[in-house]
């Protein structure tokens, strides 16, 4: 009669933690890298911080616009400073008018 006696191998012993490891390997990596992981958090407030540094700027500037028609709508301009102003800010002048050229610098 024979027998045969087989030799216990390692390597059945390893399947199982290497699968777990390369499961946690694989979720751990989406964790961070994935679309809703750390990394694009990280992103996502680097770009809600630079949208509300541009939306601070803009309603800096929309105050100051609401301001600017607000002095202008309660008649605290005279007509003639505001044609002016209309016409500096438009680049017109009439066929009468000298227009002397001041450096920005001043």
């Amino acid at each position: 009669m024979w027998t045969r006696h087989h030799k216990r191998r390692n390597t059945g012993r390893l399947i199982v933690p290497t699968i777990t490891g390369l499961f946690l390997a694989y979720f751990g990596f989406h964790a961070y890298h994935g679309e809703y992981g750390i990394y694009s958090k990280i992103q996502l407030e680097s770009r809600i911080a630079e949208a509300q540094a541009r939306l601070d700027t803009l309603v800096a500037k929309r105050r100051e616009l609401e301001h600017r028609v607000a002095l202008v709508n309660h008649g605290s301009l005279e007509k003639d400073m505001l044609d002016e102003q209309a016409r500096r800010a438009l680049n017109v002048a009439r066929e009468n008018e000298v227009i002397i050229l001041i450096g920005a610098d001043r």
